[in-house]
Order: structure tokens, then C-alpha cells, then sequence
């Protein structure tokens, strides 16, 4: 098993997702997964919760059959000026806050230059809460890697390599590549999800695995290899947790 924490799931609060947080952790403990975030989509989405639900995630146990449970969200970029969703004057903590692109936010949808989405990641990148950007190698935002990377690494937000992405061709494998292999040259830490919306794919990585495989890709730069070490690392940017 590649990961020990899967920090980008969804549940049925996210209408197209079809487990329950139970059924999620249920596999995670029998797969060894440690540790889950769940990060149902940000108000701005059309399948997105109700709001109550981000305030009302203090319901929950912080362990749910043994495996910990991070009670975060999938925020919405819904602009090129780093704007989200959620979490700008939210009141609610998230613990863990995943910010992606989506099209389907954006209305009359049209693919933007590279030069225009880097920028947006750049301004995002100045938010102090998000901790990882979701999936993107998407090919309907083309970024400058080598900026973008350089970016992430400094503000010690992590970029994710996203197994359903890859799976159903939203992430083409070439740009995938491109990213990995910048972030080994740069030493820039990622993290290897499902992005699950089915309990069945918890923990289940293997096209990811074996794209950084062929790589060479270090171990030691998968932020969420090791639940021990990534524990310390959100507890650097979350000291109050009681993780």
C-alpha cells in the first residue's frame, strides 16, 4: 500500500458521491489507511452540501473505527485572483482544505492560458489555509509547472496527484509527468489521492503507483506515505488540532 492517509474524499453529503463516512472509514481500516480527510465540495458547486454541514462536522468523533478523521473540505477556485468558496471569513475551521478547479463552475466555461491560471494558483497560494491544491494536471487549466512548483514548495502547500483524475482522463498522463517530474527536480512534496466518491476506491492508488514507479519518484517527497510524518506536518500548520 502506497498511502497511509487519503486526503481527498468525498461522501454522500456531495451529491454524486455514494458512501457515508462510515463506509469510507470501514475501508480505509481494512485497507491500513490511517487517516482520512473529508472533503466534500465548497457551497459553490450544484451538488454541494448544505452549509450546515461544515458546522456541523464538530458532531463527529475524531476517530471513526480506529482511523482519523480530518474534517475539511474541497473549496472551490472561482477565479483567476485565488478567490474560494469557503474559508475567506468562513466560520467555520476546516482542518483540512483542499482548493481545486473546477469547469463547472465557471459559466460559458473557456480554457484559459497558462500564463492566466498560474497566476490564480499564485495569488492562492498566499491563503494561509489551504494545505494542498486538488488535482492539477487537469488539462482544462494548463499551468507553468516550474512556477507553480517552486510556489507550492515554498508555501508548503502540497500538490496532489489525483488517482480518479488520471483514471477517467480528465489528467492526461503527459502532464502528470510533467508535474512529477518538476517536483523531484525541486524536491517538492506531494500527495498521492483518491479523490473517492465510492467507498470501494479508498486507498486504491495503482495507476498513480505506477506512474511514479516508471518516475523513479522518491518515496520521502509522498507527503501522505507515512501518517506519522504528515501528522507532524499539519500540526505545524494546525497546532491546535487533536490529531
Amino acid at each position: 500500500m502506497l498511502i497511509e492517509a487519503d486526503l481527498h474524499t468525498h461522501t454522500v453529503a456531495s451529491t454524486h458521491g455514494f458512501s457515508t463516512i462510515t463506509e469510507n472509514c470501514v475501508r480505509a481500516k481494512e485497507s491500513g489507511v490511517k487517516c482520512l480527510a473529508m472533503t466534500d465540495h465548497g457551497p459553490a458547486m450544484p451538488d454541494s452540501p448544505h452549509i450546515w454541514h461544515f458546522g456541523n462536522m464538530r458532531v463527529l468523533p475524531r476517530k471513526i473505527l480506529g482511523v482519523t478523521v480530518l474534517k475539511g473540505v474541497e473549496a472551490n477556485i472561482i477565479d483567476y485572483d485565488g478567490g474560494l468558496d469557503v474559508c475567506d471569513g468562513s466560520p467555520y475551521k476546516f482542518e483540512f482544505v483542499v482548493a481545486s478547479y473546477h469547469r463547472y463552475y465557471f459559466e460559458n466555461f473557456e480554457r484559459q492560458s497558462e500564463e492566466t491560471v498560474t497566476k490564480g494558483y499564485l495569488k492562492l497560494l498566499e491563503n494561509p489555509s489551504v494545505d494542498m491544491i486538488g488535482h492539477p494536471t487537469t488539462k482544462h487549466f494548463p499551468v507553468d509547472w516550474r512556477v507553480l512548483v517552486s510556489a507550492a514548495k515554498e508555501a508548503g502547500v502540497l500538490l496532489e496527484l489525483n488517482e480518479s483524475s488520471i483514471r477517467d482522463g480528465k489528467s492526461p498522463k503527459e502532464t502528470v509527468v510533467e508535474m512529477l517530474l518538476e517536483c523531484k527536480k525541486q524536491r517538492c512534496p506531494i500527495a498521492v489521492n483518491t479523490d473517492s466518491h465510492f467507498w470501494g476506491t479508498i486507498a486504491e492508488t495503482p495507476i498513480s503507483e505506477q506512474i511514479l514507479q516508471e518516475l523513479g519518484f522518491p518515496r520521502g517527497l509522498i507527503a501522505n506515505a507515512d501518517w506519522a510524518e504528515l501528522r507532524e506536518r499539519i500540526l505545524k500548520r494546525r497546532p491546535c488540532l487533536d490529531i
